[in-house]
Order: structure tokens, then sequence, then C-alpha cells
């Protein structure tokens, strides 16, 4: 069972039961810190275990991100106004994995917000 929100991708590996939600990646049992959304979508998808009625059988949840969906927009989003900063923060990241490496880590960190 696969609790996601990358409809595409995960329809394509074809798993066994499928709780989707139409959320920004990274964020598929709610919203960072929202308790009570997160506890009724895992609670959704185990329920899969008992309802799942055919193989590949998918389930979306009936939350949303806001009530606009206007995340979309700016989800991911490339252009003049973020360029320099998301080259900046590539070239911060790259330094920080290589240092890393030289000091023997195996793993980089997460990546942090800022």
């Amino acid at each position: 069972m696969v609790v996601g929100s990358a409809m595409d991708i995960v329809k394509h590996c074809g798993v066994a039961r499928y709780c989707y939600s139409d959320f920004p990646l990274g964020n598929p049992c709610g919203k960072p810190g929202n308790k009570v959304m997160q506890l009724a979508i895992i609670k959704q998808a185990l329920g899969l275990f008992e309802s799942a009625e055919a193989p590949n059988y998918t389930e979306r949840t009936a939350h949303s991100w806001s009530e606009d969906d206007s995340w979309r927009e700016g989800y991911a989003k490339v252009d003049d106004s973020n360029r320099e900063e998301l080259r900046l923060r590539g070239e911060a990241r790259r330094a920080e994995q290589a240092a890393n490496k030289a000091a023997g880590c195996s793993r980089s960190a997460m990546i942090a917000e800022s």
C-alpha cells in the first residue's frame, strides 16, 4: 500500500493499493503540523487493506491543500523572479554534498527548507 501524491508515477508502478492525496510532492499525509488531517489520511490508507476491491486499487483522499488549489501555480516554478536564488541554493547544496563526501559521509542530510 502506498500513500502518495504523484499519481502518474505510482499508477505506472502498479501498486496493489494506493491512497492518493492531491498535495505538493513530499506531503502525501497532509500539511505539516495538521495532525487531524494526517490522522484521517493514515486511517483512510490503512482502511484500504480491508476495502480495496481489486488489484491496482486507488482511492483519493477528500482533503484539499488549500481552498482554491492556488499552490499549484507557484509549485516548483522557475522563472526570472527566483532563478538566481535557486542557482545559489543549488551551488550551496552541491558544496555541502562535496564537503560531506570529503568527510566520509555516505549520505547527505535532507534538504532543509529555508
